[in-house]
């Protein structure tokens, strides 16, 4: 009986999104971004040396038709990125106005957002008054750190010292629709902030805030801060069934892995598996091995998108991808007859573009277990679709 693995690469965008211009970092439009062309050109022009070298080196995907993708979406031919498809492949366009994780994966599960965001768009002060007052209130503080828009890593290092200093939460948001926080997991709690952002979380998804990210760190002045693997994300959950639902109301187990049943509430999934890039891979290796007929595994590996997009840096998006072709290809050798594994990814976060934020692209949409075939240009919801069909579930309405 068929099995599907829906994977997505969160942020690998490949260009050409028709409505780019209507989305910015900064004061600059999106139009022109592409987060795997622009890579594999910079690799090719030796401008991604550290920690690897020469052009992009991803033969899985190529074969699973990446670079047909890129070129297809963007126009777009760049070294590394040539080579024989063997796959099935196309390219998908977003409809819900968002170019954020929500909005990607939902709509990626068959389900549009049916509103508009809440977003917080000044730079400094980004929060109302009454939701800093509440944030406090909630954390038994005087006030907040921060209060801006952010890379999460920065700012814990700005900010860092004086939280353990004062017990402050540190409170910052982006260009999505987002309210993260952050505290020392010993000084602060890490009890104690999941608390927080719980009690936050209804007053932000009542403003149509996407999502309350607690963001827990360690470390200290001297060493360093760094953040920890026990990130938890407080998000609406969908208004209605999405493809995990489908699958599981059909008599299917659904798996998630990664952030994924955080991002849907985990709404219509059995089990879930978390954890750092490294270990969400043996996780995906273990369900290849183990996971039931008729099962769908989602699966999120965020690293492309957390530790080198935002912080735009060409050289780790690079590596990252060519380590994950690597890991990838030896777990589509495992697939049973039957089975499909679609990668894909939700949105882009060109580290060659301005800015620090998401980028509006579409993306790819490659297919092992098919055979060789084109999908062209498709919908993200045609994603939901493709798999509902390979297991035999139905798509309602």
């Amino acid at each position: 009986m068929a099995r599907a693995f829906l994977v997505v690469m969160d942020s690998a965008g490949i260009g050409g999104a028709a409505d780019a211009g209507t989305f910015f970092n900064g004061e600059v439009p999106d139009t022109g971004a592409n987060t795997v062309g622009h890579i594999a050109q910079a690799c090719a022009l030796g401008r991604a040396e550290d920690g690897r070298s020469g052009p992009l080196h991803v033969p899985n995907l190529v074969a699973l038709g990446l670079g047909a993708a890129v070129e297809l979406s963007s126009g777009l031919r760049a070294d590394g990125l040539d080579g024989d498809v063997t796959g099935t492949w196309g390219a998908a366009s977003e409809v819900s106005r968002g170019k954020d994780t929500p909005s990607g994966h939902w709509e990626l599960a068959g389900l549009p957002v049916p509103w508009e965001w809440h977003y917080f768009p000044d730079v400094t002060n980004s929060f109302p008054p009454e939701l800093v007052a509440q944030l406090a209130e909630f954390a038994g503080t005087e006030g907040i750190l921060g209060n801006c828009h952010a890379p999460g890593t920065a700012i814990i290092e700005q900010f860092g010292a004086e939280h353990i200093k004062t017990g402050f939460p540190i409170c910052y948001t982006s260009a999505d629709s987002v309210l993260q926080i952050a505290a020392h997991e010993e000084s602060f709690g890490l009890q104690r902030l999941l608390d927080l952002c719980a009690r936050m979380a209804p007053i932000a998804h009542e403003m149509k805030v996407g999502r309350v990210i607690a963001r827990p760190f360690v470390g200290d002045e001297e060493t360093g801060f760094v953040r920890t693997p026990n990130r938890r994300d407080f998000a609406i959950a969908p208004p209605s069934p999405v493809l995990s639902n489908w699958v599981q109301n059909a008599g299917g187990h659904v798996y998630a892995v990664g952030k994924i049943g955080d991002i849907f509430s985990m709404t219509g999934f059995d089990e879930l598996r978390k954890g750092p890039d490294d270990v969400l891979i043996r996780h995906l290796g273990d369900l290849v091995e183990t996971a039931t007929d008729g099962s769908l595994t989602f699966a999120n590996f965020v690293e492309f998108d957390s530790l080198y997009g935002h912080r735009r840096d060409v050289s780790g998006y690079a590596r990252a991808l060519e380590w994950f072709d690597a890991e990838i290809g030896k777990l589509i050798g495992k697939l049973r007859e039957g089975d499909i594994m679609v990668l894909t990814a939700d949105h882009g976060n060109d580290p060659t573009w301005v800015g620090t934020d998401h980028t509006r692209e579409q993306v790819p949409v490659l297919v092992a277990g098919l055979g060789a075939g084109r999908l062209g240009l498709i919908g993200f919801r045609d994603v939901a679709a493709l798999v509902a069909g390979h297991l035999g579930v139905a798509v309602p309405g």
